[in-house]
């Protein structure tokens, strides 16, 4: 199997916290649209990476700043929110007609789907245990470690013979991580642990479901692989539960949490699959990875933000290292130049058409850096400011909610 084949399993797995599955099959052709479509490719973009930033931080919120210390619980009510979503969109809607292309058994379903289903539900386990332990930035900065972890996997389940010139490649990812948890303040082995182990089940998963898409006849797109996943990981997501966390928790747990916020939550996961599907379907695999990375890059801002992580020099300099070396084994060294070059002639094109847009974005641009670097250094060097302007917000809501 190529390079390119191993790496269209790893170009979706950004998240392996959250119930995302990237089982595209790289064969499938894409259908070409009788009429150009409804939105701009940047709408989509832009909807996928506030779904996906939102139900991290979400998940964040509920897990730590709410006190709700059942991960598993939340994973298993993700599961069961998915499956109820997709048996209903499969009898009411043709979204998930797709499904019915797919040689699916019961032989199949128990020797395929459940072995890549019980990785799956290890992987959303351990990663959202991590929430109780690590940052929300520290999070992300290990989960650049991903295609690491899926290369080796590849390897190590015979997938791909090993190749010492692409190992060269993602050294500079482990580097800049490593680098990146020397300068963590707040590490805790535990969660670190949790993070490494939903990583490695992750990458497993994606191996299986690589193999399982080699051939031609399972074409599934994430929202079809949710609908035969989700069942299977609920149940057995919430057999772990009984025998954990469901002794120990109360209606009094969810109530303080509140149902509606529940709800939400599981309605932003589940909205996040459907968006990596019109995501993928008008853009390109290519398209979410990069995406991806800037995801991670405004997630780390926004922990900072939200939750007051700190986040050292030294952390920011591994982490820019992990990312430039993600974004070279994604393109290699002649697609970086060839789409910097496109990229160069598009905006020179933009500035000669519209200059004074040119002039808007670019202000906004310097703007928006400014506010984050602002907004993120703030908690660190001007503390008290800091807590005012956050609880006069604060009170400013409260007073519109009353």
């Amino acid at each position: 199997m190529s390079d390119e084949k191993v790496r269209s399993s790893v170009e979706a797995a950004r998240d392996p916290a959250q119930p995302v599955l990237p089982t595209v099959n790289p064969n499938i052709e894409k259908p070409q649209p009788a009429q150009e479509a409804a939105f701009h490719p940047a709408v989509y973009i832009a909807t996928w990476i506030t779904l996906s930033s939102s139900v991290i931080v979400f998940n964040k919120y509920i897990l730590d700043t709410a006190k709700f210390h059942y991960p598993i619980f939340l994973t298993t009510w993700h599961l069961v929110f998915a499956t109820f979503m997709t048996q209903f969109l499969a009898r009411f809607t043709t979204i998930l007609d797709s499904r019915k292309k797919v040689p699916m058994t019961g032989r199949v379903y128990l020797r395929a789907i459940v072995p890549i289903g019980i990785f799956f539900s290890l992987s959303l386990i351990c990663g959202n245990q991590t929430y109780l332990y690590l940052s929300v930035a520290f999070i992300q900065m290990l989960k650049a470690t991903t295609p690491v972890a899926v290369l080796l996997a590849t390897w190590g389940l015979g997938v791909a013979p090993p190749n010492m010139k692409t190992l060269g490649n993602i050294s500079f990812i482990v580097i800049g991580v490593v680098i990146a948890s020397l300068g963590e303040i707040k590490f805790v082995m535990i969660g670190f642990l949790f993070q490494c182990g939903g990583i490695v089940f992750e990458a497993i998963r994606l191996v299986m479901v690589q193999r399982l898409l080699s051939s031609a006849e399972f074409k599934m797109d994430p929202l079809v692989s949710l609908y035969y996943y989700a069942p299977a990981c609920a149940i057995m997501n919430g057999v772990v539960c009984l025998f954990t966390e469901l002794p120990v928790m109360s209606m009094d747990d969810i109530y303080r949490v509140g149902t509606f916020t529940l709800l939400a939550n599981a309605t932003c996961a589940f909205l996040l699959n459907v968006s990596v599907v019109f995501l993928i379907g008008k853009t390109s695999s290519l398209v979410l990875t990069l995406s991806g990375v800037l995801k991670d890059i405004l997630l780390v801002f926004a922990s900072m933000m939200l939750f007051k992580d700190p986040v050292t020099l030294l952390q920011a300099f591994g982490y820019t290292i992990a990312l430039g070396g993600l974004i070279y084994y994604k393109l290699g060294a002649d697609k970086i130049k060839e789409y910097l070059g496109q990229g160069n002639m598009k905006w020179a094109e933009f500035g000669a058409q519209r200059p004074a847009a040119r002039k808007i974005v670019i202000f906004g641009l310097v703007l928006g850096v400014m506010f984050l670097m602002v907004a993120a250094l703030g908690p660190r060097f001007a503390p008290e400011s800091s807590d005012k302007l956050v609880s006069g917000i604060g009170k400013m809501l409260h007073e519109k909610d009353t």
